[in-house]
């Protein structure tokens, strides 16, 4: 797996003495979403930053569906969704490494990714941008999960866009949090069948906010320290 928007895995060390298991991945130093969202002592988010880790989620998420076998993120939720120095989003799956250490990588994970795991998909990605839009915990004691709370919103009771957008949010515009709102409704679709593809989700998404794939990404690689080390071994 590989793409800008993943926390890709650098290495691996696999020695029997003394026993060590060890596997490095990229730094994403900024937390994960989820605690930019939910947490007032993180950063907060304004809303170009959201779109763009929408952005760069539905991109990353697109690249994993469309590979041979087709990859569908095992847990996909905004704790899963780390930001990198400049906020951009990077997916993370440590599912995958069942495989990397499994003696048959054929009877892995990738074995059970069927239709039906890509549209889960495509409903969690649903909820996390109704996270990013409301600024509500995916789930609480008092109102339940997020999908039923705004159900009577999607099935057109409300009148007011106003009443679903997060409230420490200073500024946003309206015609896109439209079109985001239509978007959440296709992805979280009660029939798994009706819902978008994650290529279609990101065409969608596209329009709405104006984000091409190179815009989504980190402007600085989270490998450059490893590069520059590397530079200088070859250098010495």
């Amino acid at each position: 797996m590989n793409h800008k928007n993943f926390v890709n895995l650098i290495g691996f060390c696999e020695e029997e003495e003394p026993f060590t298991r060890m596997v490095v991945f990229e730094y994403a130093p900024n937390g994960t979403l989820f605690e930019h969202l939910h947490i007032k002592e993180a950063e907060h988010l304004e809303w170009g930053t959201r779109l763009r880790v929408a952005m760069g989620m539905a991109y990353c998420l697109q690249h994993m569906h469309q590979l041979d076998p087709p990859m569908a993120h095992s847990n996909l939720d905004s704790q899963a969704i780390h930001l990198t120095d400049d906020y951009a989003a990077k997916v993370s799956d440590f599912s995958y490494l069942n495989e990397i250490v499994s003696a048959d990588t054929k009877a892995g994970a990738r074995k059970h990714t069927t239709d039906t795991t890509l549209t889960s998909n495509v409903h969690s990605f649903g909820v996390i941008l109704l996270e990013i839009v409301t600024g509500r915990l995916p789930s609480s004691a008092d109102s339940g999960s997020i999908g039923d709370w705004m159900l009577p919103f999607l099935q057109g009771n409300r009148r007011s866009l106003s009443e679903i957008i997060d409230p420490t949010l200073l500024s946003f515009q309206e015609e896109q949090l439209q079109g985001i709102t239509a978007l959440i409704k296709s992805c979280m679709d009660r029939d798994p069948q009706r819902r978008p593809t994650m290529k279609e989700v990101s065409e969608r998404l596209r329009e709405i906010t104006k984000i091409t794939p190179e815009q989504a990404v980190p402007k600085l690689s989270p490998l450059w320290w490893a590069e520059l080390e590397i530079s200088s071994l070859d250098a010495s």
